[in-house]
């Protein structure tokens, strides 16, 4: 999407399931190398114990990178690898956890697999944004999001498709869709209920031999505005229009020059190298010489290679 890092320093977890924080750590250290200037702030919900919560999970995912955070030291600024956390209380009920630059974000609890799931609506210019994270059909939702812009809520695959695609039990598969997740109809049910300008139904593999059922599954029950999500699909909201296209996306890119001056690193703070893996190296001085000569030359710098 060629969004500088800068940009992205501020993530919001409906809940810990690992396909909602999978991708955290790489946007996190990523973030370091690829010129993000900023600590990474994180807002989350607590859970029914400390050990369930947010804040539980950012402090063990420092731990498990820590050999990670020691290689960056000293060779890239390492501004980026501070971690701002916001643990809130799940059971919090449409109260403000975000407000900063005209735009309010306000949690609600979602119902999900345990306690500590919770759902965001964001409001901006007039404008809301309802997001629901996981969760099986709740009365904050309904309360709270009504008469949204644009409402995405999870629209899981029916039953059927779990047991033929993905050879669930079929005990089990009626649990998942039905119990914990948000089934195509029930998702209708709820659209239906809150009247947005734009339903989105997510969380779903929209594939050319799912798309058909789980549309007519929706449309057994809402019949208002509805799209089915798929990546880089974009929304274009003003007061007058919602409208609805792909991004255009180049895969083969690199990471975006930050938005403020990249900052050096501060060589003191390199930890280094043991005495015994020193002993391993083999330096060729000739072409350390080379790139150093080149570099300096091209930038009108004036660094020396190490001894």
């Amino acid at each position: 999407m060629k969004i500088p890092y800068d940009y992205l320093d501020k993530v919001f977890l409906g809940h810990l399931h690992a396909d909602h924080i999978g991708d955290l750590d790489a946007l996190w250290i990523g973030g370091v190398i690829s010129n993000r200037q900023r600590k990474l702030r994180v807002w989350g919900p607590s859970g029914a114990d400390s050990t369930l919560g947010t804040a539980y999970m950012i402090d063990r995912m420092k731990e498990m990178y820590a050999w990670d955070m020691a290689s960056r030291q000293g060779n890239v600024n390492t501004l980026g690898l501070e971690i701002e956390v916001n643990q809130f209380d799940y059971r919090l009920v449409n109260e403000i956890i975000y407000q900063e630059d005209g735009v309010t974000i306000r949690t609600i609890p979602a119902i999900h697999a345990v306690d500590g799931s919770v759902s965001f609506i964001l409001t901006w210019n007039g404008l809301k944004f309802a997001f629901s994270s996981d969760t099986y059909p709740n009365k904050w939702w309904m309360e709270h999001t009504k008469d949204s812009d644009l409402a995405i809520h999870e629209c899981f695959a029916p039953p059927s498709i779990m047991v033929n695609k993905q050879r669930f039990a079929v005990g089990d598969a009626l649990n998942v869709a039905t119990q914990v997740h948000t089934s195509p109809a029930m998702f209708g049910k709820v659209m239906s209920t809150i009247k947005p300008r734009m339903a989105v139904g997510y969380h779903v593999f929209n594939d050319f031999d799912t798309q058909p059922q789980i549309i007519e599954e929706v449309r057994k029950t809402y019949d208002g505005p509805f799209e089915l999500a798929v990546d880089y699909m974009v929304f274009n909201v003003t007061k007058d229009s919602i409208r609805v296209r792909m991004a255009a996306v180049d895969e083969d890119i690199w990471p975006l020059p930050s938005v403020t001056k990249k900052l050096a690193a501060n060589p003191a703070d390199r930890i280094g190298f043991s005495d015994f893996v020193t002993s391993g190296r083999v330096v060729f001085e000739d072409v350390i010489k080379f790139y150093y000569d080149q570099t300096n030359q091209m930038f009108g710098t004036d660094f020396k290679p190490p001894q």
